[in-house]
């Protein structure tokens, strides 16, 4: 589990700030994989790469250049890097709803039910 129950708001939301110092050191991306294809594929015969990815819903495919190889690949790292970030906030972000909920609904350990003139 990523969280612990015993964890505090401030807690959750420090490890929040945490998550978005590290976004903004995220470079450019771009989402999909890379591949490298043949045009011969049984005799490896003129090789070239091709990147899929989906956008919208709508799936893509693109030929990359091999001069363009390591730039769109670094691309790709730094695109998994800012899902992995994201998805983290994300369950952080619902980790302290439902403890804020939580703290709001729960009485106070001194009040014990009474109620004080």
């Amino acid at each position: 589990m990523i969280y612990m129950k015993s964890q505090t708001i401030a807690a959750l939301d420090q490890q929040i700030e945490q998550i978005k110092l590290e976004l903004q050191k995220v470079g450019p991306m771009r989402p999909g994989s890379l591949s490298k294809q043949y045009r011969l594929p049984q005799q490896q015969v003129g090789p070239f790469y091709q990147l899929s990815y989906t956008h919208q819903m709508k799936g893509h495919t693109r030929y990359v250049r091999p001069q363009f190889v390591s730039e769109v690949r670094q691309q790709i790292e730094e695109y998994k890097k800012f899902k992995k970030l994201t998805s983290r906030w994300v369950t952080l972000a619902i980790a302290r709803s439902q403890l804020a909920m939580k703290l709001a609904v729960e009485p106070s350990p001194n009040s014990k039910g009474l109620l004080t003139p």
